[in-house]
């Protein structure tokens, strides 16, 4: 059986405004019902383990999509997110695929942290099927090859804009802006319209710009899996 990982934040502020935030519902529900109705087996994990917080605009109406209304009607899906796994203990080489979905909460501490890090290099390095959507690309502020080169110079990637990141007024409250991050690593960063469905493939690495991209990049996750 196919085994996936799908690595959640666990940072809920939004920087110094007061307000919450998290992972977004959709980027995590709709490649979580792509992994599960393929037969695949996933794991849940987190930083701080447990449950992981939820972005609480991502929970209004205007964004429910049918995988998130499933998700809110699936109690073992709900109790499975509950308790997701400390990345500490977590070993790569027990996953064929890594997955993170987005939200603001990974700009704070995905991008930051050594663990997530030692995951994604192990993942990469060793040419094995890694995704992430919309803000989780910054999860590759600090990893790096094993040679030292930032690891996606060269690489094409997509990820949340700076475009996007002004039409939801947080250009001056993010970290940094992900689409300037991932250019001045080097990347070959490229993207669709603002909103709309945009993912790249570059050999085993998937990126998805934006909430619409998640289920996309989640079946071209599944294939590199396959090949």
């Amino acid at each position: 059986m196919t085994k996936i990982l799908m690595i959640l934040t666990s940072h809920d502020r939004l920087g110094d405004t007061g307000e919450k935030t998290g992972f977004w519902l959709e980027e995590f529900a709709a490649p979580y019902y792509v992994f599960k109705d393929a037969g695949a087996e996933v794991t849940l994990a987190s930083p701080q383990g447990g449950q992981p917080p939820l972005d609480p605009k991502s929970d209004e109406e205007d964004f429910q999509t049918d995988a998130t209304r499933r998700f809110k009607d699936d109690k073992e899906a709900q109790e499975q997110l509950a308790s997701t796994e400390r990345l500490d203990e977590i070993y790569p080489t027990q996953y064929d695929a890594v997955f993170y979905p987005g939200g603001h909460g990974p700009m704070w501490d995905l991008a930051e942290n050594a663990d997530s890090r030692r995951i994604i290099e192990a993942f990469v390095n060793n040419d094995r099927p890694l995704g992430a959507v919309c803000h989780a690309p910054a999860i590759f502020r600090h990893t790096q090859t094993e040679d030292g080169k930032p690891l996606v110079e060269g690489r094409k990637v997509t990820g949340f804009t700076n475009g996007e990141e002004e039409g939801v007024g947080l250009t001056d409250v993010v970290p940094f802006l992900l689409e300037d991050m991932l250019k001045g690593h080097g990347a070959d960063y490229s993207k669709g319209e603002d909103w709309a469905p945009y993912v790249l493939v570059d050999g085993k690495l998937v990126t998805g710009q934006n909430p619409a991209s998640s289920e996309e990049a989640a079946r071209e996750l599944l294939k590199l899996v396959d090949a």
